[in-house]
Protein backbone atom coordinates (compact mmCIF):
# COMPACT_ATOMS: atom_id res chain seq x y z
CA UNK A 1 0.00 0.00 0.00
CA UNK A 2 1.04 3.55 -0.38
CA UNK A 3 0.62 4.35 3.31
CA UNK A 4 3.28 5.37 5.40
CA UNK A 5 3.10 2.29 8.65
CA UNK A 6 1.36 3.62 11.52
CA UNK A 7 3.14 2.53 14.93
CA UNK A 8 0.85 -0.33 16.82
CA UNK A 9 -1.18 1.21 19.35
CA UNK A 10 -1.40 4.54 17.58
CA UNK A 11 -4.54 6.06 15.88
CA UNK A 12 -4.42 5.79 11.77
CA UNK A 13 -4.57 9.31 10.61
CA UNK A 14 -5.90 8.81 7.13
CA UNK A 15 -4.97 9.53 3.81
CA UNK A 16 -2.90 9.54 1.41
CA UNK A 17 0.45 10.69 1.74
CA UNK A 18 3.98 11.08 0.95
CA UNK A 19 6.09 7.79 1.67
CA UNK A 20 10.11 8.01 1.71
CA UNK A 21 11.66 6.39 -0.62
CA UNK A 22 8.49 5.86 -3.32
CA UNK A 23 9.86 6.83 -6.65
CA UNK A 24 7.47 7.87 -9.65
CA UNK A 25 6.89 5.49 -12.93
CA UNK A 26 6.86 8.27 -14.64
CA UNK A 27 8.93 11.16 -13.36
CA UNK A 28 8.69 14.74 -14.82
CA UNK A 29 12.28 15.71 -15.58
CA UNK A 30 13.29 12.64 -17.96
CA UNK A 31 10.20 14.34 -20.39
CA UNK A 32 12.13 17.28 -21.02
CA UNK A 33 14.07 17.97 -24.35
CA UNK A 34 17.76 17.57 -23.04
CA UNK A 35 19.00 21.07 -22.65
CA UNK A 36 17.12 21.07 -19.47
CA UNK A 37 17.41 17.41 -18.79
CA UNK A 38 21.08 17.95 -18.01
CA UNK A 39 19.95 21.18 -15.71
CA UNK A 40 20.66 20.55 -12.39
CA UNK A 41 18.10 22.90 -10.82
CA UNK A 42 15.20 22.05 -13.10
CA UNK A 43 15.52 18.34 -12.19
CA UNK A 44 15.68 19.00 -8.13
CA UNK A 45 12.73 21.79 -8.80
CA UNK A 46 10.56 19.09 -10.84
CA UNK A 47 11.69 15.95 -8.52
CA UNK A 48 9.60 17.89 -5.77
CA UNK A 49 6.43 17.23 -7.67
CA UNK A 50 7.83 13.75 -8.72
CA UNK A 51 7.93 13.25 -4.86
CA UNK A 52 3.85 14.53 -4.57
CA UNK A 53 2.28 12.53 -7.65
CA UNK A 54 4.18 9.24 -6.67
CA UNK A 55 1.50 8.06 -3.91
CA UNK A 56 -0.98 9.33 -6.87
CA UNK A 57 0.19 6.89 -8.91
CA UNK A 58 0.61 4.34 -6.62
CA UNK A 59 -2.98 4.88 -5.85
CA UNK A 60 -4.17 4.44 -9.25
CA UNK A 61 -1.60 1.47 -10.10
CA UNK A 62 -3.75 -0.34 -7.19
CA UNK A 63 -7.18 1.05 -6.95
CA UNK A 64 -8.31 -2.49 -7.20
CA UNK A 65 -7.40 -3.28 -3.91
CA UNK A 66 -9.71 -0.03 -2.74
CA UNK A 67 -12.82 -1.27 -3.54
CA UNK A 68 -11.91 -4.78 -2.32
CA UNK A 69 -12.89 -4.21 2.17
CA UNK A 70 -10.46 -7.16 2.92
CA UNK A 71 -7.54 -4.95 1.17
CA UNK A 72 -8.29 -1.25 1.22
CA UNK A 73 -6.43 1.04 3.70
CA UNK A 74 -8.59 1.30 7.14
CA UNK A 75 -8.96 5.27 6.48
CA UNK A 76 -10.44 4.70 2.95
CA UNK A 77 -12.79 1.73 4.20
CA UNK A 78 -14.65 3.38 6.61
CA UNK A 79 -15.43 5.41 4.03
CA UNK A 80 -16.64 2.91 1.76
CA UNK A 81 -18.63 1.80 4.37
CA UNK A 82 -20.56 4.80 4.43
CA UNK A 83 -21.26 4.57 0.86
CA UNK A 84 -22.27 1.13 1.05
CA UNK A 85 -24.84 1.85 3.73
CA UNK A 86 -22.90 0.14 6.22
CA UNK A 87 -23.85 2.19 8.93
CA UNK A 88 -23.06 -1.13 11.43
CA UNK A 89 -19.51 -0.47 11.62
CA UNK A 90 -19.49 2.08 14.73
CA UNK A 91 -20.40 1.12 17.89
CA UNK A 92 -22.87 3.12 20.31
CA UNK A 93 -20.83 2.80 23.17
CA UNK A 94 -18.11 4.78 21.50
CA UNK A 95 -15.55 2.33 21.26
CA UNK A 96 -14.44 1.55 17.96
CA UNK A 97 -14.73 -1.71 15.95
CA UNK A 98 -11.36 -3.71 15.31
CA UNK A 99 -10.65 -3.67 11.64
CA UNK A 100 -11.21 -7.00 10.58
CA UNK A 101 -14.54 -6.98 11.96
CA UNK A 102 -15.00 -3.92 10.18
CA UNK A 103 -14.14 -4.91 6.88
CA UNK A 104 -15.91 -8.51 6.81
CA UNK A 105 -19.56 -5.74 7.45
CA UNK A 106 -18.48 -3.87 4.56
CA UNK A 107 -18.11 -6.98 2.66
CA UNK A 108 -21.20 -8.52 4.05
CA UNK A 109 -23.63 -5.53 3.62
CA UNK A 110 -22.98 -5.06 -0.35
CA UNK A 111 -24.96 -9.21 -1.15
CA UNK A 112 -27.09 -8.16 2.16
CA UNK A 113 -28.78 -4.84 0.22
CA UNK A 114 -30.23 -7.64 -2.02
CA UNK A 115 -32.85 -8.41 0.62
CA UNK A 116 -33.24 -5.11 2.03
CA UNK A 117 -37.30 -4.49 3.02
CA UNK A 118 -37.57 -8.26 3.59
CA UNK A 119 -38.46 -10.53 6.78
CA UNK A 120 -35.28 -12.15 5.55
CA UNK A 121 -33.10 -8.78 4.89
CA UNK A 122 -34.11 -7.45 8.36
CA UNK A 123 -32.74 -11.27 9.87
CA UNK A 124 -29.58 -10.51 8.26
CA UNK A 125 -29.04 -6.97 9.65
CA UNK A 126 -29.59 -7.87 12.76
CA UNK A 127 -27.05 -11.08 12.20
CA UNK A 128 -24.46 -8.95 11.23
CA UNK A 129 -24.98 -6.74 14.54
CA UNK A 130 -24.65 -10.29 16.90
CA UNK A 131 -28.17 -10.75 17.32
CA UNK A 132 -30.46 -13.56 16.54
CA UNK A 133 -34.26 -12.32 15.38
CA UNK A 134 -37.19 -13.78 14.05
CA UNK A 135 -38.73 -11.56 12.34
CA UNK A 136 -42.72 -11.56 12.18
CA UNK A 137 -45.09 -9.62 10.11
CA UNK A 138 -49.12 -9.05 9.75
CA UNK A 139 -49.21 -9.49 6.02
CA UNK A 140 -50.29 -13.31 4.57
CA UNK A 141 -51.43 -14.52 1.35
CA UNK A 142 -53.89 -17.31 0.38
CA UNK A 143 -56.41 -18.56 -1.88
CA UNK A 144 -59.26 -19.43 -2.16
CA UNK A 145 -63.00 -21.07 -4.75
CA UNK A 146 -65.25 -18.61 -2.93
CA UNK A 147 -65.11 -15.01 -4.32
CA UNK A 148 -65.15 -12.25 -1.48
CA UNK A 149 -63.43 -14.61 1.25
CA UNK A 150 -61.40 -13.41 4.11
CA UNK A 151 -58.44 -11.05 3.39
CA UNK A 152 -55.61 -12.77 5.64
CA UNK A 153 -53.20 -11.04 7.88
CA UNK A 154 -54.19 -7.73 9.52
CA UNK A 155 -55.21 -4.29 7.41
CA UNK A 156 -52.78 -2.34 8.98
CA UNK A 157 -48.98 -3.97 8.30
CA UNK A 158 -47.14 -4.29 11.35
CA UNK A 159 -43.82 -6.42 12.08
CA UNK A 160 -42.74 -7.88 15.07
CA UNK A 161 -39.04 -8.57 15.48
CA UNK A 162 -38.44 -10.97 18.61
CA UNK A 163 -34.34 -10.61 19.52
CA UNK A 164 -32.27 -13.20 21.84
CA UNK A 165 -28.56 -12.55 22.34
CA UNK A 166 -29.52 -8.42 22.93
CA UNK A 167 -27.59 -8.28 25.84
CA UNK A 168 -24.07 -6.86 23.95
CA UNK A 169 -26.18 -4.74 22.00
CA UNK A 170 -28.01 -2.03 23.14
CA UNK A 171 -32.20 -2.00 22.52
CA UNK A 172 -31.92 1.21 20.95
CA UNK A 173 -29.10 -0.05 18.25
CA UNK A 174 -31.13 -2.93 17.63
CA UNK A 175 -34.58 -0.41 16.94
CA UNK A 176 -32.23 2.11 14.69
CA UNK A 177 -31.41 -1.23 12.30
CA UNK A 178 -35.50 -2.05 12.11
CA UNK A 179 -36.41 1.11 11.45
CA UNK A 180 -33.84 1.57 8.89
CA UNK A 181 -34.46 -1.96 7.14
CA UNK A 182 -38.31 -2.00 7.34
CA UNK A 183 -40.68 -1.04 4.49
CA UNK A 184 -41.54 3.09 5.38
CA UNK A 185 -45.13 2.12 5.93
CA UNK A 186 -44.84 -1.00 8.43
CA UNK A 187 -45.08 -0.09 12.11
CA UNK A 188 -42.68 -2.34 13.77
CA UNK A 189 -42.11 -3.78 17.95
CA UNK A 190 -39.05 -5.43 19.33
CA UNK A 191 -39.58 -7.63 21.57
CA UNK A 192 -36.46 -8.96 23.62
CA UNK A 193 -36.30 -12.50 24.50
CA UNK A 194 -34.87 -14.36 28.02
CA UNK A 195 -31.67 -15.98 27.22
Amino acid sequence: MTTAAVPAGEPDPGGRRAVDGLASPHPLGARLPGVYAEDDFTQRFLGAFDDVLAPVHAVLDCMDAYWTPSQAPADFLDWLAGWVAAEHTARVDGEPVPLAERRSLVAQTIPAHRLRGTNRGLVEQLRLLGVEAEVLDSGGSTWSATPNGPLPGTPRPAVLVRVRAAGAVPLRRIEAVVERERPAHVDFRVEVLPE
